[in-house]
């Protein structure tokens, strides 16, 4: 049995499919368009924090998979926009903008005379330690809005809606 709550900008999104379009079994529309209103309005406030640390989402997202990869903080290009999931040339691009912050430098790789690693400067690691402490606290107050057992609840769906949307792209749904 579905709980009564107040209507969102979805709902009104939904009313109009349904008066313009009866005939269409709108259902689905619902909650993929919660799912990218939500992330929009998420994406907003963490944009907040991150420009707190004079850097943008992009940029702490690099830094935070060099952080993550663990000392000496240091990945090959591939690996990173691997991880990031953006093109090589983007990263080119990113790279050259957070080597000139000096956040990041290239050094030799020591396993292939003929490619370059990304490694965090001191000045990038401390940033992403400062920036990564202040997201999770942003992330933890933005979540405050929900009672535990609804946030387990909706992590529980999120996790297995993903789950089947990464299935990959080699294999049929």
């Amino acid at each position: 049995m579905r709980r009564k709550r107040q209507p969102d900008s979805v709902d009104a999104i939904l009313e109009q499919w349904r008066r313009e379009r009866p005939d269409l079994e709108i259902s689905p529309m619902g909650p993929i368009g919660r799912l990218k209103r939500c992330a929009a309005l998420l994406q907003r406030e963490l944009d907040k924090m991150f420009s707190e640390f004079g850097m943008t989402n992009w940029e702490f997202d690099v830094l935070a998979t060099l952080r993550r990869s663990g000392a000496p903080y240091c990945l090959a290009p591939t690996t990173l926009f691997a991880a990031l999931m953006i093109t090589s040339g983007t990263m080119t691009h990113r790279l050259q903008r957070l080597e000139a912050a000096g956040w990041v430098q290239r050094i030799p790789n020591r396993n292939d005379a003929r490619s370059m690693l990304v490694q965090l400067t001191p000045a990038g690691l401390e940033l992403i330690d400062r920036a990564v402490e202040a997201h999770v606290e942003n992330e933890r107050e933005i979540l405050t809005l929900l009672q535990p057992e609804a946030l387990a609840s909706l992590d529980d769906r999120l996790a297995e809606l993903l789950s089947t949307l990464e299935i990959p792209e080699d294999k049929p749904r």
